[in-house]
């Protein structure tokens, strides 16, 4: 279900992942997966990026019963939400389907229907709170990339779709198809980690403090240094007490935070792009031990060092899917 404001990749990622499912499974796309777009009234939308999409199917006149009723996301969503009469489609057609699910901020729209009540549920990042102040019945998981609760099936923000698709694939069709499909769309099969596993240095607003710019700039350059927090006020010439006060207004967090995410973000990085064994990739990041690193890794990540190498690992490195699935053109 699309419609005007939806984001392009909420909806673009799941139809190539199906597409892709049909191929890999040997057919053209209706084979296996007959992918439509719906609207109110059946109009074209214009995706928030301007883009024009075609539209096939009225959810007015779109009857079930329906294997998959997926809802996008988009800057448009909060108009979508006050549409009584695409809210009561939504609400009728998932009843008669096999399974719903949601993209990004779509998964406000099935909130809206009543389809989240008292269910476990997920949304971008940046609308998790909003969600829970919005629906209180609906219990938001912040950090997932997505969220199964019976037959329902939300996804984080955006490319969180792919991720939802290829988790429907592996429902349908086994963990071999969903693989294959990953491989040729070049994508983890299941990411490591939740939400939070994105860069500090991407997530850190820029401060404003000249002093403090030059301090993030070198606790990203050499993790392993001396960053305690006494070390970082005579770097500054301030006293500890207001280097906490400084990180907590420009950073929105404590200094011992701040470090131990970026000494985590720079041992993801090594064990994902490097062959160094988590002991010596911990004594380079400055964690000390291996352990020190495995605790801080699931603090700020959810998982362990060795999922990241794992996971990196297993995608480079696995041999071709025992299954009778076409090879892509």
């Amino acid at each position: 279900m699309v419609y005007d404001g939806v984001q392009l990749l909420d909806v673009a990622g799941p139809l190539e992942v199906f597409d892709a499912a049909a191929r890999a499974l040997g057919g053209a796309c209706g084979d296996h997966y007959r992918l439509r777009l719906a609207s109110a009234g059946g109009r074209n939308v214009t995706t928030s990026s301007g883009v024009p999409l075609g539209v096939d199917t009225d959810l007015a006149t779109a009857n079930g019963p329906l294997d998959t009723l997926l809802v996008a996301g988009g800057w448009g969503f909060t108009e979508a939400l006050g549409d009584k009469e695409l809210v009561d489609h939504v609400r009728r057609l998932s009843a008669t389907a096999r399974r719903t699910a949601s993209v990004c901020t779509g998964a406000f729209v099935l909130a809206e229907a009543g389809l989240l009540d008292s269910r476990r549920a997920t949304t971008h990042w940046a609308y998790c709170a909003t969600m829970a102040e919005i629906y209180p019945s609906v219990r938001v998981e912040p950090d997932a990339l997505f969220v199964e609760d019976g037959q329902v099936v939300t996804a984080a923000g955006v490319t969180a779709g792919v991720d939802l698709a290829l988790f429907l694939i592996e429902r349908d069709h086994g963990p071999a198809v969903a693989r294959e499909v990953a491989k040729w769309l070049v994508v983890f099969l299941q990411r490591p980690g939740g939400q939070s596993q994105f860069s500090v240095w991407s997530r850190t607003r820029a401060p404003g403090d000249a002093g403090l710019r030059r301090l993030l700039r070198d606790i990203g350059a050499d993790p392993a240094g001396d960053f305690s927090v006494p070390a970082m006020a005579e770097r500054l010439s301030i006293s500890p007490r207001h280097l906490s006060r400084l990180f907590a207004r420009e950073i929105g967090t404590s200094p011992g935070r701040y470090v131990e995410r970026a000494r985590v973000e720079a041992a993801r990085m090594l064990l994902e792009t490097g062959q160094d064994g988590v002991a010596l990739v911990a004594r380079r990041c400055g964690f000390g031990t291996a352990e020190t690193m495995r605790r801080a890794f699931v603090r700020e990540l959810g998982v362990p060092p060795s999922a990241c190498r794992h996971r990196f690992a297993g995608t480079a490195a696995s041999a071709p899917a025992k299954v009778a699935v076409r090879a892509f053109p």
